[in-house]
């Protein structure tokens, strides 16, 4: 693979972007998909993870927010052929500093955004299923920040 691939989740969470990741992993071929997962999958919601147990403490996520961006852009300048941000990145201005660096960096930068915040039908089922226990309420105001491209 010649052309180098930034990849920027957006989506509620529960909305399927680790999913979507997965899928995407398993149609690279083995030596691409073995690189990406040992160096080029960030998700400031590993920083979370005591073991395999999620622990979110809001007074912790401004610090992992930065050490996941640092983290992506180390990736970018060891030129990983692919990388992913794979955060909820509602806002612009939570993604522009992934998409700056890798654009700096001559990485193609795709968007991908999976499901549709705005939709109710589309919430109830994020909330239903994300792995961190976020309830209905909390998706519906993450959805209300949502900015298109």
């Amino acid at each position: 693979m010649t052309q180098k691939l930034a990849i920027i989740m957006r989506g509620l969470p529960g909305s399927g972007k680790s999913h979507w990741v997965e899928q995407f992993i398993a149609n690279l071929t083995l030596e691409d998909a073995l690189r990406l997962r040992q160096g080029g999958i960030f998700s400031t919601d590993s920083f979370f993870y005591q073991g395999e147990e999620y622990c979110f403490d809001a007074k912790k996520l401004s610090e992992y927010h930065q050490r996941n961006l640092t983290a992506f852009i180390q990736a970018l300048s060891n030129a990983q052929p692919i990388v992913i941000c794979d955060n909820t990145n509602l806002s612009r201005w939570e993604y522009m500093a992934y998409e700056a660096a890798a654009k700096a960096l001559d990485y193609q930068v795709r968007i991908v955004l999976v499901g549709d915040p705005s939709d109710s039908v589309h919430q109830k089922l994020c909330a239903e299923r994300n792995r961190h226990g976020v309830p209905l309420t909390q998706i519906r105001r993450m959805a209300k920040l949502f900015e298109a491209f």
